[in-house]
Order: structure tokens, then C-alpha cells, then sequence
């Protein structure tokens, strides 16, 4: 049994906010003396069909509270993802259909217990209650924030400033997050910075609704492999928890030497301590980064898959990669799927060869390979068949991988 303080310790650590620090300790100790879990809180909307790895950060700090023995309120955004979050959005997001939602939420429901212990996770649909308030309530739930307090958001607030519209409906959706906290009785929300506002809203919301105030804790928004913008789907710059091994092992080989560590921070049970060692071996040259990165990629795969995975996709990946001489990281691109398509415009249209011809005489002098299998027929057609990934080659130093939607 951990005290209050242990639990907060191993609670606050790589948490960016934690508010209150104070009304946490005290949550933690009551929770132990009356012997009854505190109810932790998360939400997501299924806006997409698949959890990624940047999802997981804060997922990982659920599987914590977890441990610590409290209970889990994972909540789907089945009613709150018709309005779209508007957190960090320059512009308002298109409304999804509830059937699209509807599916979303299927993933949603079982890929989160590649983490989660079911056993103690409560999973909820904030339509339970949302779909079931009147007009009237609606009304009376707006009428417990001012418009002026929603602008004080950074994405409200720039939107307002450039003219840029606001809808009505973005405006409520900070309100009908918050709201689910008072429905839930959460002790405790988890989001990622950008949710800040929405969580301290909830917390606002069940002091008006006569209810000990939930803690909020934020966590670091995990970059993409792009390394700049957040990992997210619409930026094709994520890795999904539903990835193959081979694909998974693949896109963290790709990812810079920077951003490994980074991976490490929020994606491992790494310490502090040892992530620093790791760093500080590394600039010494004591370890290379190449097999550092082997190390992270035979992780995630191990995690979400199974070590024999791991092991097959690092074989895999040193059979393409490294015993053929292509480099760790590969530009890719992803097409639509067709038939009976000229090799050399392919080369062409791909940016490989400047024009069909040079593309023609690449291919009959063998300078082009598919998967390290060498193509000698200038007038060679591809079936570019959906799921499909190959990689080409073109020339000694030209490599692109393509994988057909």
C-alpha cells in the first residue's frame, strides 16, 4: 500500500499541470482512510477510428492510477464529438455523422485496453446524459458561464481577434465537457495541455453544482514524427497503437535522434535518471543512436504486440534496411489505389526521375528495384492494390516508400 504522499509523487511525475496539488493530497488520504477508490476521468471523442501513440501518454498515466488501486472513468465523447472540439482549431471542424461516430467509438472501446485494466475501467457515453437533456437544461447549464470567460480561451480568443468565425455550438462544448464531470462525480480529470480550459471548467461546473471540485492534471502533447505538430491522424504523422509490428518498428526508425528521447520521456517507464545516462551515453559515443532507436522501436512493438513481433519486425527491418544499404529513414507518400500503371510515369509523377524518358532508361540499364527485387522492363505496369507498401529505389542514393490507401 502507497501513502498519499508516494502516490502523489508517482502521480505528479511527468505531469506538466496539477491543480491543486494541496486538494490532491487530500483526495489521496481520504481515499485511504474510508478504503474507497477516487474516480479518475478521461475523455475522448471518437473523431477517428484509431488510438495513436500520442494518446497514450495520457492513457499510460490512467494505467498508473490504476495501479494505485482507483478507478477509471473512461469516457467516449459520443455526444460532445457532434460538436467537434474546437481546442487549438483555427477554424471550426466539419460535423461527423453519428454513424461515423458510432464506429469511431468501437475502435475506441477496444484498443484502450491494450493499457487499461478492464477490471477496473468504467467505460460511459456522455450521450447517457447530454442526448437526454431538454432545451430547458441546455438553457440553464449556459446560463452558469459567460461568453466573455469562453473568449478567455487562446484558440477563442485569436479566432475572435482575426474575425474569424465562432459557432454557436463550439461555444457550448467547453460547457458539455465540464458537464460530464458533474454527471460522473469525478474526483479527478486527465487531459493534455490544450485541454486545460475544458478541465477547469468541469471543475468550475460541479462547484455551482454543489460538488467537491475534481483535481486536473495535464500531460506534454506528444510530437508527431514529423517532429513539429502534434501527433494526430490528419497530419498523417502518427504511429497507431493498431499499427502492424513491421509498420510500427518502421515509422519509430524513422523518427530524428531528438525526438527518440523525447519518445522515451513519454512513451517508456524510463526514470529520469536513466533517460539522462542514456543521453549522456549517447553524446559520448558510448551508444549509438541508430541502436538506441532499435531499442525504442522493439519496445512499442513489444507492448502493443507481443516480443516475438519485435524481434521478426527488427529482422525485418535490418533484411530492407541495413544488409541492402538503404538509410533508416525514407520518404513516404500515400496514393489511391489503380491498375495497370506505367512504372516509368510513375517514377515520374513520384519526383524519381526527372521526365519518362530518363525513367525508360533507368529502368532497362537496372537501376530500379521494388523491395530490393530489380525491374529491367521499361514498359512494366503496376497494380497498385489498397494496403499494399513497397519500397523503391531509383538510382544509388533515391528511395521512396509508398503505401496505396
Amino acid at each position: 500500500m502507497f501513502s498519499a504522499e508516494e502516490q502523489l509523487e508517482r502521480i505528479g511525475f511527468g505531469c506538466v499541470d496539477l491543480i491543486s496539488k494541496e486538494d490532491m493530497l487530500k483526495k489521496l488520504k481520504r481515499s485511504i482512510e474510508n478504503k474507497k477508490p477516487l474516480k479518475i476521468k478521461f475523455g475522448a471523442d471518437p473523431t477517428r477510428p484509431d488510438i495513436h501513440l500520442g494518446h497514450t501518454v495520457v492513457i499510460n498515466k490512467l494505467r498508473t492510477f490504476q495501479e494505485l488501486g482507483h478507478h477509471i472513468q473512461f469516457l467516449i465523447g459520443d455526444f460532445t464529438a457532434l460538436i467537434g472540439d474546437p481546442s487549438g482549431r483555427n477554424q471550426t471542424r466539419p460535423v461527423l455523422t453519428r454513424e461515423e461516430i458510432e464506429e469511431n467509438a468501437k475502435t475506441y472501446a477496444k484498443q484502450i485496453f491494450k493499457i487499461l485494466d478492464p477490471e477496473k475501467t468504467e467505460l460511459v457515453y456522455n450521450s447517457k446524459w447530454l442526448a437526454a437533456m431538454s432545451s430547458i437544461d441546455f438553457i440553464k447549464l449556459s446560463a452558469k458561464y459567460t461568453v466573455a470567460r469562453i473568449l478567455e480561451r487562446d484558440d477563442f480568443s485569436k479566432r475572435y481577434k482575426a474575425q474569424i468565425p465562432i459557432a454557436i455550438h463550439e461555444l457550448l462544448y467547453p460547457l458539455t465537457q465540464g458537464y460530464d464531470s458533474v454527471a460522473l462525480k469525478s474526483d479527478v480529470e486527465l487531459g493534455g495541455t490544450d485541454q486545460k480550459f475544458n478541465l477547469l471548467v468541469g471543475r468550475d461546473l460541479q462547484s455551482q453544482y454543489a460538488q467537491e471540485p475534481q483535481c486536473v492534471l495535464t500531460l506534454p502533447i506528444l510530437e508527431g514524427l514529423d517532429g513539429v505538430n502534434k501527433m494526430s491522424k490528419s497530419l498523417d504523422n502518427y504511429i497507431s497503437v493498431v499499427d502492424s509490428p513491421k509498420d510500427m518498428f518502421g515509422k519509430t526508425m524513422r523518427v530524428s535522434d531528438e525526438l527518440m528521447f523525447r519518445y522515451y520521456e513519454l512513451l517508456t517507464s524510463i526514470t529520469p535518471n536513466d533517460l539522462q545516462k542514456l543521453k549522456d551515453q549517447v553524446q559520448s559515443g558510448s551508444q549509438h543512436p541508430r541502436q538506441v532507436k532499435v531499442d525504442l522501436a522493439k519496445y512499442l512493438v513489444t507492448r502493443f504486440h507481443s516480443k516475438q513481433d519485435a524481434d521478426n519486425a527488427e529482422e525485418e527491418f535490418n533484411r530492407i534496411f541495413v544488409q541492402k544499404g538503404m538509410p533508416d529513414h525514407i520518404d513516404e507518400i500515400r496514393i489511391q489505389p489503380a491498375n495497370q500503371m506505367p512504372l516509368n510515369q510513375l517514377l515520374t509523377v513520384w519526383g524519381l526521375t526527372k521526365t519518362n524518358s530518363e525513367a525508360a532508361r533507368l529502368l532497362e540499364g537496372g537501376g530500379v528495384s521494388i523491395d530490393n527485387e530489380k525491374v529491367n522492363n521499361a514498359k512494366v505496369k503496376l497494380d497498385l492494390v489498397s494496403g499494399k507498401t513497397f519500397v523503391i529505389k531509383a538510382g544509388k542514393k533515391k528511395f521512396l516508400k509508398i503505401t496505396v490507401e
